[in-house]
């Protein structure tokens, strides 16, 4: 177990902005009180602090109590924090029960979780089912959520809106969940829209937390900092381009990257990424199609780089999809050919936007 509470001696340093998503036990942990037996609880107003100042900087939060649910989200309403929740699991279930649904519906590592509890057994329940998950004792929550391993390595504009893009998600999961029709038909209900953009100084934060982030869509595995970014977003022999994606449920964010370094006979695409969370929306060759089709369009061919990373196998196959072939190995270093007589067009139930 992960133990912030009564830790180890240090191995290394606390892995920066590892948790993801805060878990909360409510009775004498959000609030003062047990809710079933006095239904005058106290909300804690330095919970509801931390809350909202990790809820702005992109940490989700959720809610694992043992209690009646429709009294226990009213009563959370009333304090005007149900909002704040993600996916609430309130039952009689194990806690690690419930912390594992939420993983699931969230679809994080359960070794991006914390969970704030102020019983001992409960933790420990959590501790012996679920390992990975951090632990904390709500005695020491106070100074525990303001170390590192709760302060995320990138604060974008994005951030803040992170809890609202997993409750459109929800909400489109829900949907399909219910939907009788094909896959298809369930896309172009969506009303996808797909934008492509050269990336503006604003978009670079986000830019650089892509390419940390980003694994299964990631075509070299290479990070790049806001810096080096900015540099080659400047460069007169390069072209960056962010993509973004939204449907009627609201906005995805930005979540596509491609780095196109100039050249003759050939453009080299450097790096090419996409955000694992839109992988199910058929998306994955839009961007790949329009960078093919600007070295076309300049009358140059195109290789692209390509690392094997070990979990990047799902970008091989994007490539290969859309017509690149192996020319080249050094190990796990590929360098692939595009084929750029029949370029892929975007799925038809999606509406490309190009901004120049």
């Amino acid at each position: 177990m992960t133990s912030l509470v009564s830790p180890a001696p240090a191995v290394g340093k606390p892995v920066q902005g590892k948790i993801k998503c805060v878990v909360w036990d409510l009775d004498n942990t959000v609030w003062d009180g047990v809710l079933l037996e006095d239904g005058d609880v106290r909300l804690r107003p330095w919970v509801v602090e931390h809350v909202k100042r990790l809820d702005a900087m992109g940490v989700l939060h959720s809610v694992a109590s043992k209690n009646d649910h429709e009294a226990a989200m009213a009563k959370l309403r009333e304090f005007g924090l149900d909002e704040y929740f993600l996916f609430p699991r309130i039952s009689w279930n194990a806690k690690s029960v419930s912390i594992g649904q939420i993983a699931q519906k969230l679809n994080l590592g359960l070794d991006a979780f914390a969970f704030v509890d102020d019983q001992e057994f409960e933790r420990a329940e959590v501790a012996f089912a679920l390992p990975q998950v951090t632990t904390v004792d709500i005695l020491e929550a106070d100074e525990v959520l303001r170390r590192p391993e709760f302060a995320p390595r990138f604060v974008t504009d994005e951030s803040a809106q992170r809890r609202g893009m997993y409750f459109s998600q929800l909400a489109r999961d829900d949907v399909e969940a219910d939907f009788a029709g094909t896959g298809e038909d369930f896309l172009a209900s969506l009303d996808l829209r797909f934008t492509i953009a050269p990336a503006r100084r604003e978009d670079l934060q986000r830019a650089e937390e892509l390419t940390v982030r980003t694994n299964q869509l990631n075509s070299t595995g290479r990070t790049y900092s806001y810096d080096e970014l900015d540099a080659l977003r400047s460069s007169p022999d390069h072209v960056l381009l962010v993509a973004s994606l939204t449907d009627k449920f609201g906005s995805y964010g930005k979540i596509g990257l491609a780095l196109l370094e100039k050249g003759s006979p050939d453009w080299r695409l450097n790096m090419m990424l996409m955000s694992c969370r839109v992988m199910s929306r058929g998306v994955g060759t839009v961007l790949l199609g329009h960078v093919m089709g600007l070295a076309r369009a300049a009358g140059a061919g195109l290789r692209a780089d390509f690392v094997e990373t070990g979990r990047n196998r799902m970008m091989q196959i994007t490539y290969a999809f859309s017509g690149f072939r192996e020319v080249a190995r050094d190990g796990s270093n590929v360098v692939l050919a595009a084929d750029l007589a029949e370029i892929q067009e975007p799925p038809a139930y999606v509406t490309l936007e190009v901004e120049s």
